[in-house]
């Protein structure tokens, strides 16, 4: 006799359990944000910059450990790859943002008599996907010191692991740097009604969203101000003139990195008829496969899933997994 586990189905009472009891944790970890924020918020320039120095150079420290990390816990991507990105989002962007003017007045208009400056906006959430999880958590805690904010984060539960570790990284080296305690927080157990009783928490000035479009769509909806980001079906048209062997090797470098993870990544070409097969038996000289018309439908199946309103996208599962395995 075989047995199958069943998973049982929450009653009402026991959701609506569930739901004030993520609404009292968040609040919680929110409100201690509050008062870091309010702290932060008396912090002179070149105390912040101390900060944010620190941050970087911890995490651009830990870059090739925390990527191996990632990989190992969502079993995604190229470790390789992930090491570049968290160096991007540690060293690239302190570089990009170390000498920004975040406090006081940031600029002057002598004609129209009027100055602008610049002023926290307080607690934000932030959101951090399976697929970019440490470089996605450097980068929003960087920002959030450089700006004086303070930040509450939700990770992915299958990348819970390495993100908070990246999240402690930073946090750690702000703290020795002089930061205002409880200004990095996340949430320790990750689940949906967590998450969403943190982007819906009323003390949250803005939510930034990396992730699905099911979570970005959950955060702009939230009634808080939102700034989201995903995946998006980038498309590339291959023209006529164009140099067909260098730009096959683009698409094969933009779509190999980290297997395909990037937000921004090519997904789809559209080639001049007067190329096309040219185009196609360059891609195989490159090292790319050719899905036989007889395994449209497996492929389709295992690697597509139909979305309410938005058509059809990657499945969650597939997404940055290697090509053997996907075959298999």
């Amino acid at each position: 006799m075989s047995s199958k586990n069943t998973k049982k189905e929450l009653t009402a009472a026991d959701k609506a359990t569930l739901v004030e009891k993520a609404e009292q944790y968040t609040d919680g970890l929110v409100k201690k944000a509050h008062q870091a924020a309010l702290q932060f918020e008396g912090y002179t320039q070149a105390q912040v910059d101390k900060i944010v120095a620190a941050m970087a150079l911890a995490a651009s420290e830990h870059s090739l450990e925390l990527a191996h990390e990632a990989h190992n816990e969502t079993g995604r991507g190229i470790v390789e790859d992930k090491d570049t990105k968290n160096r991007f989002a540690s060293e690239s962007v302190y570089n990009s943002i170390k000498n920004d003017k975040t406090v006081g007045v940031i600029s002057e208009n002598k004609v129209a008599g009027s100055v602008e400056i610049a002023a926290p906006l307080g607690v934000l959430a932030g959101i951090v996907p399976t697929t970019n999880p440490t470089s996605t958590t450097i980068f929003k805690s960087l920002l959030t010191a450089k700006t004086r904010n303070a930040i509450v984060f939700a990770f992915h539960p299958q990348a819970q692991n390495c993100s908070s570790h990246a999240a402690r990284i930073v946090y750690e080296a702000a703290l020795k740097a002089g930061a205002p305690e409880n200004f990095i927080q996340w949430v320790e157990d990750p689940s949906l009604y967590n998450t969403t009783a943190l982007i819906q928490n009323h003390g949250i000035a803005s939510i930034l969203a990396t992730g699905g479009p099911g979570m970005v769509n959950a955060a702009l909806k939230s009634g808080n101000p939102s700034l989201g980001v995903g995946a998006g079906n980038g498309a590339v048209f291959v023209d006529a003139t164009a140099n067909v062997d260098r730009a096959v090797e683009d698409l094969l470098l933009s779509k190999r990195f980290d297997n395909g993870m990037i937000c921004a990544t090519e997904n789809s070409a559209v080639v001049a008829a007067e190329i096309y097969d040219e185009f196609l038996e360059k891609l195989q000289v490159h090292g790319a496969y050719v899905v036989p018309k007889e395994d449209y439908p497996a492929i389709e199946k295992f690697v597509f899933v139909e979305r309410a309103g938005e058509g059809f996208g990657v499945t969650g599962p597939v997404a940055g997994r290697p090509g053997p395995w996907i075959a298999e």
